[in-house]
């Protein structure tokens, strides 16, 4: 009986030792079946694909970046222009205007001519037949129209305001004279000539305006 029971044990022994391969070989498959199946790594999976509305409110803000960017340049170029401008304006008016200290101390050689050559007038007066301060006369009076040449060549002008309107800008009353057949407020006589260098009033004429009588 006992040998019954020994050879039972021994025979469930080895059973038990010839099946365990496939246990573990099972087991092993089913752990590299589990890796293979397993989840995912969540590196790999693929990225979503932004939404429309993502995509418009993006390209909204682009939009607008470029219209502010674009708003900058013209206002840069626009100021750069106007730079360019006063630039070449002051380089111009440089050109034009840098003789008008000259200019002002020529015309007072002008002035002084101007009355000689009026006094020379007066003493070679038909009445005095001197030849010599007729011919001082003649040479001041080319002299005097070749200085007014030369102003008017570097766009120095006299000015004439008898008979006209009084301006600040161009004139200075040193007196008041009777309106006699002229309009009051009207410029009458003119003690010293006035000049513009290119239109700019660089000497100021003093003038006399005529005012209406008061009997």
């Amino acid at each position: 009986m006992k040998s019954i029971l020994g050879m039972r044990k021994s025979l469930q022994i080895s059973l038990c030792f010839r099946g365990s391969p496939r246990v573990f070989s099972t087991a092993a498959q089913q752990r590299s079946t589990g890796d293979e199946c397993g989840p995912e790594d969540p590196h790999d999976e693929p990225k979503h694909p932004l939404s429309d509305c993502a995509i418009k409110h993006k390209a909204i803000k682009l939009e607008e970046q470029v219209r502010d960017l674009t708003e900058r340049y013209r206002k840069a170029l626009a100021d750069s222009e106007n730079v360019r401008r006063r630039t070449q304006k002051f380089v111009e008016d440089a050109k034009l205007f840098g003789i008008q200290s000259f200019c002002r101390d020529l015309v007072e050689v002008a002035d002084i001519l101007e009355k000689t050559a009026e006094s020379a007038a007066e003493e070679a007066e038909p009445s005095n037949p001197n030849p010599t301060l007729k011919k001082i006369y003649e040479g001041l009076s080319l002299i005097e129209a070749k200085l007014q040449s030369v102003f008017a060549k570097h766009g120095l002008q006299k000015m004439n305001p008898v008979g006209g309107k009084y301006d600040p800008y161009d004139h200075e009353i040193v007196c008041h004279v009777p309106a006699e057949g002229m309009q009051p407020g009207t410029i009458a006589l003119v003690t010293q000539d006035g000049y513009k260098l290119h239109g700019r009033t660089i000497r100021h004429a003093l003038v006399g305006v005529a005012v209406e009588s008061q009997e």
